[in-house]
């Protein structure tokens, strides 16, 4: 017990010296009471004036990590999967590194469609085909659905999804369906589902059209589900973690395995320093497999023969100017003409639209195809009295999602939308598939598989489901006010010469729901060093968070700050392009990077910028949609 309460003051000395030294890493303070280790947890990740350790302390915990003192779990993989692995296992009293070979939520996780659902097309499936199987899996997401809401308010929140019905047995067929969804939803229902005349629906949502193929609009159901800024969840999770005592790194590869003298073990992982290139060894005595549409890569290093399980499907989502969607009401067209489901959702005062299901190959980089973008066009089109344009497109991109294949399965037409947890190598635990709104109980499966794998002793169990990511505990959504009554944005004009501006409620809103009780941080940045101007027109985004960014939240690169610290590369190509060479100046100063390195990062971000098909840079025959 005396030795676990001085491994535990060990972290409170690396978040100490969190800009310099080289500290060893330990598990957090245990306390043999499961709520008072709760506590002390809480306290550690939620105190004012905390800061994740520096990249450099982290780096130097896991080449601290040797064969004679191995850590107890290393997560490959930053992802919503990987990050949520490394914080359920930290919190649990486990020593524990997680390395991400690009950036934490730099694959699917960021690029989802900002639901956080229970399915109700696998309700559907479950009551018309008696699957008890897929009834489990909306009792399960909806159940997970409110605990990721409440662990961190200031980055979800409940939002209406309206259903339009353009004949009387539509208008019973989802007014019943969804509420059964609301049935299920039980004492975590966010809020009921209800029926509105056709009047009432044009009334909420103006750009509705009134007739559709031929009909009437008869009505609509609206039903409630959870909305997220997806990328910055992720960010948190990692960062929560960090605090919690875990060491993670991001721009760090695994380049192979490490297996014992027999061949037969995984005893942990050669990591290549992408930012440095220099490569270290990491000793674990279970190593977790996170790595989304990648983990079967990360199998073969173990066993080359190893069968692949996963099958990729690709997701594309467009992002479409506000007047496309009133704020705060949403739209899912739950059968498309072949059968596909289609959301259109206001997102961070633009409108998300979305998705595509199609088989793609694994890419790091996917790209969304025009037919695919065009699909998505065409089918809200049919629901808009607005003329929807291909022009209109601010940005557009693809994820790859890693539907999974039970490895125990003798066919392969099992693939799962729910996820599979198994080692089919000793000492290397693989977690795959799923979604992520249950990320927090995929965990928390794989943390008690590698606990198994490894005859690893944990202080306590699961904690999780009641602990608030950093920037959650003690916010309001009445937050934003203080920040607009008691900070300015100093600015710095063309000329050199400082001037105050407003904290106006859209940037001081936006801070307060991207950095939740941290905002505070941001804005004094922005008035103390006189970086409070706008990254780009139209955009609440200020200089001041790159910088904060930069100290505080492992932001390496302009690509990490455009596309995942802030979302301005998902939200519109064009104006993150613009912001770029801003972002690269703050950065550098940060990171103390030389011109080369400047212009390195110009010239990576812009090509990442290609990736994402807006009207302005993509080649297209407009046909329909001009």
């Amino acid at each position: 017990m005396t030795r676990l309460r001085r491994l535990g003051t060990a972290v409170g000395a690396a978040v100490a010296t969190a800009y310099g030294g080289s500290i060893l890493l330990s598990p957090p303070v245990s306390v043999s009471d499961g709520g008072s280790h709760l506590a002390a947890v809480r306290e550690k990740i939620h105190d004012p004036f905390a800061a994740v350790p520096s990249r450099e302390v982290q780096r130097s915990a896991l080449i601290g990590a040797g064969a004679t003192s191995p850590l107890d779990v290393l997560v490959i993989g930053g992802g919503a999967t990987g990050s949520g692995v490394a914080l359920d296992a930290v919190t649990r009293g486990l020593r524990v590194g997680l390395v991400e070979r690009e950036d934490f939520s730099s694959g699917t996780s960021s690029r989802s469609t900002k639901l956080i659902h229970g399915g109700v097309r696998y309700l559907e499936k479950a009551v018309f085909k008696l699957d008890y199987g897929q009834l489990k899996l909306v009792f399960h997401a909806l159940e997970e659905r409110k605990q990721v809401i409440d662990n961190a308010p200031h980055l979800c929140q409940a939002l209406p999804c309206m259903t339009p019905c353009f004949d009387w047995f539509e208008v019973l067929y989802y007014w019943i369906g969804l509420k059964m969804y609301d049935l299920v939803a039980g004492a975590r229902l966010l809020h009921l589902s209800r029926y509105y005349s056709a009047k009432e629906s044009v009334e909420l949502f103006p750009t509705l059209a009134k007739e559709g193929n031929g009909r009437s609009l008869r009505g609509t159901v609206v039903y409630y589900d959870g909305q997220m800024n997806d990328a910055r969840l992720n960010v948190g999770l990692a960062c929560t973690a960090a605090l919690a005592g875990a060491a993670v790194l991001n721009h760090a590869e695994v380049v192979s395995l490490l297996k014992d003298d027999a061949g037969e073990r995984i005893i942990g992982a050669r990591i290549r320093d992408n930012l440095t290139g220099k490569e270290f060894d990491t000793y674990a005595k279970v190593i977790v497999n996170a790595a989304g549409p990648f983990c079967d890569s990360v199998r073969k290093m173990a066993d080359k023969s190893a069968r692949d399980l996963i099958s990729p499907s690709s997701g594309v989502h467009i992002i479409l100017p506000d007047y496309y969607s009133p704020e705060g009401m949403g739209l899912i067209v739950p059968k498309t003409k072949d059968g596909r489901v289609v959301f259109m959702l206001p997102w961070l005062g633009r409108t998300v639209a979305g998705t595509t299901d199609s088989n793609t190959s694994i890419t790091f980089l996917p790209e969304p195809h025009e037919d695919e973008i065009q699909f998505i066009l065409d089918a809200i089109s049919d629901y808009l009295n607005v003329k929807v344009r291909r022009t209109d497109v601010l940005s557009a991109w693809s994820g790859i999602r890693p539907l999974a294949m039970d490895p125990s399965a003798k066919n392969t037409e099992s693939i799962s939308r729910d996820h599979v947890v198994f080692e089919d190598h000793p000492g290397l635990v693989t977690i795959t598939g799923g979604k992520w709104t249950t990320y927090r109980s995929m965990a928390e499966d794989a943390v008690n598989a590698a606990i198994k794998s490894g005859k690893l002793t944990a202080t306590n169990g699961c904690v999780t489901n009641n602990l608030r990511i950093v920037g959650g505990e003690g916010w309001d959504p009445a937050s934003f006010t203080i920040l607009s009554q008691q900070y300015v944005r100093m600015k710095v004009t063309y000329k050199g010469k400082v001037v105050p501006g407003v904290m106006d409620t859209a940037a001081a809103k936006h801070l307060s729901h991207a950095y939740g009780t941290l905002a505070e941080r941001v804005a004094a940045i922005a008035q103390n060093e006189n970086l409070g101007k706008r990254l780009a027109h139209g955009y609440p985004f200020l200089e001041a968070e790159v910088a904060y960014c930069a100290r505080h939240e492992y932001c390496e690169s302009a690509i990490d700050f455009i596309s995942r610290r802030s979302r301005l590369a998902f939200l519109d190509t064009d104006a993150a392009g613009r912001a770029l060479p801003r972002v690269i100046q703050i950065l550098g100063a940060e990171h103390k990077w030389d011109k080369t390195r400047q212009k390195q990062e110009l010239q990576k971000a812009k090509e990442f910028l290609e990736t994402f098909k807006s009207s302005k840079n993509a080649q297209f025959h407009d046909g329909k949609h001009n």
